[in-house]
């Protein structure tokens, strides 16, 4: 298996031998700084002696039911009990999945967006599958699309709405077209939903609630991931499910069960709580809204046309050349940036993310806005 480098090893490269003055304003990684609720830290400290027990992979009834609740709270979609499994975040998922699905697969084909998170392409790397990348640019609105004849040809598809890094949605709608293609040419559609908590006003749909919306209720070819890492400021929780097709989720579990992947029980029992309170979002929800309208303010000044996005918070920042900015921010502001052509692969002649670099708002408002008003005038 030869994977490719990672982004941030090749950022390392890239400005290996720069020399900074002071401390460096990272923008790169998508990391809340924000501190995690104290209850959640509290419950975690309080469930401490489980640490002697073995947890379940399938994970405690506590909390897949928070999870299920969630998802009826959030999306007013009703699952049954088979139709979620709790993961170890969302990353192995991702990883594994593509695995498990494709093995028996004869030359299978998955698709997925370009830009992308890297475990995408590695997942795919794993699997020794065919992928079409599908480009996301100015011309699509950073929307994924595939033609009749790759839909025909493909096995997989994995869908990341709200994305990273464009910040892109998928309307309801357009995710009902999706899942009625699913069902049309047969492939199974995955939407990796992890920012789905992360939006300024209205609140993002689910590909669940669209494969209801077009009568799929028993989630035929449809499969959705959510996590708790940006909802609740709480990475190393390492706390998301995959939720739908039944069928599929219950070959799935019996093969987590030889991955070795079970969530530690003071883990699960801190996500439990996390998973069923609503209020503890909504700071960094809010921050994370102002930080985009301080783009929008800041860098729009000089890029009248620049499309800041109203879930997420990236901001994917159209530059000369993403690689010599990179270099040039950092050496003149102290400010890392991660370049966008590093995100992405060369498709048709093309790769999308070159001339672009990620700007990851995770900061409070107020080094936000001095970051952004040096990087203005580098634009």
């Amino acid at each position: 298996m030869k994977f490719q480098p990672y982004p941030f090893e090749k950022l390392n490269t890239l400005i290996g031998g720069i020399q900074t003055n002071g401390k460096c304003i990272s923008l790169t990684i998508g990391e809340p700084q924000f501190n995690t609720p104290e209850f959640i830290c509290k419950a975690l400290c309080e469930n401490a002696n489980f640490l002697n027990k073995y947890p379940k992979t399938a994970g405690e009834e506590c909390l897949k039911d928070s999870m299920i609740d969630f998802v009826k709270r959030r999306f007013n979609v009703a699952l049954n009990p088979n139709e979620l499994i709790p993961t170890f975040g969302t990353r192995e998922v991702l990883f594994n999945f593509p695995q498990f699905y494709l093995f028996d697969k004869t030359s299978p084909t998955l698709a997925h967006p370009n830009p992308f998170y890297q475990i995408y392409e590695g997942a795919a790397i794993a699997s020794r599958t065919k992928t079409i990348y599908m480009n996301l640019d100015f011309q699509n609105d950073f929307k994924p699309q595939l033609t009749k004849e790759q839909m025909q040809a493909c096995d997989l598809v994995i869908l990341n709405s709200p994305n990273n890094p464009t910040g892109a949605t998928l309307s309801l709608e357009e995710l009902k077209h999706w899942v009625e293609c699913a069902l049309e040419f047969d492939f199974l559609l995955l939407n990796d939903e992890c920012y789905s908590e992360i939006y300024s006003d209205l609140k993002p749909h689910s590909i669940l609630e669209a494969s209801v919306a077009v009568g799929n209720k028993n989630f035929k070819n449809i499969l959705a991931l959510n996590s708790i890492s940006k909802r609740s400021s709480a990475p190393s929780l390492r706390s998301g499910f995959i939720a739908g097709d039944s069928t599929l989720l219950k070959l799935y579990a019996q093969y987590r069960t030889y991955v070795g992947c079970a969530s530690p029980l003071p883990l699960q029992f801190a996500a439990t709580l996390a998973w069923s309170e609503e209020t503890h979002t909504e700071h960094s929800r809010r921050q994370y809204a102002k930080n985009l309208q301080l783009a929008k303010e800041i860098l729009g000044a000089k890029i009248p046309n620049l499309r800041i996005p109203s879930e997420t918070f990236y901001v994917w920042l159209p530059v000369t050349n993403d690689l010599e900015w990179t270099k040039n921010v950092l050496k003149n502001e102290n400010i890392l940036v991660l370049p966008g052509s590093f995100l992405s692969r060369e498709e048709q002649g093309k790769n999308p993310g070159d001339n672009f670099v990620r700007l990851a708002l995770v900061y409070e408002e107020s080094i936000i806005k001095e970051v952004l008003l040096r990087l203005q005038k580098w634009l």
